[in-house]
């Protein structure tokens, strides 16, 4: 259950890292919502999780997933490169992601 918990909460990180761009600098209601709702859930999910997952652990595969969510985001909905190296290096970080997984 807290390897879900944790994936989750590492989804909504990205989440949070959207809503907060799209704030405009807090200056738009709606993203600034979803930032904060989104933010408060994910740290309330990595807490739940760090209490059965090693915190180097959870932590790095948390922000891993973050930030191959945000990144895959910005290249998808965004108009961010999405250059060849670009997308090799967010496959290492996921296989950086698996391994701290497997290897738990």
């Amino acid at each position: 259950m807290a390897w879900l918990v944790l994936v989750i909460s590492g989804l909504l990180e990205a989440a949070w890292a959207i809503a907060l761009d799209r704030s405009a600098g807090f200056s738009r209601p709606v993203p600034s919502v979803v930032f904060v709702v989104a933010l408060l859930l994910s740290m309330g999910g990595l807490s739940y999780a760090l209490r059965d997952i090693p915190v180097g652990t959870g932590y790095a595969v948390w922000v891993g997933i973050g930030a191959v969510g945000t990144a895959l985001v910005g290249m998808l909905a965004l108009g961010e490169s999405a250059s060849l190296p670009r997308i090799l290096c967010l496959l290492l970080v996921v296989a950086g992601v698996i391994g701290l997984k497997i290897f738990h």
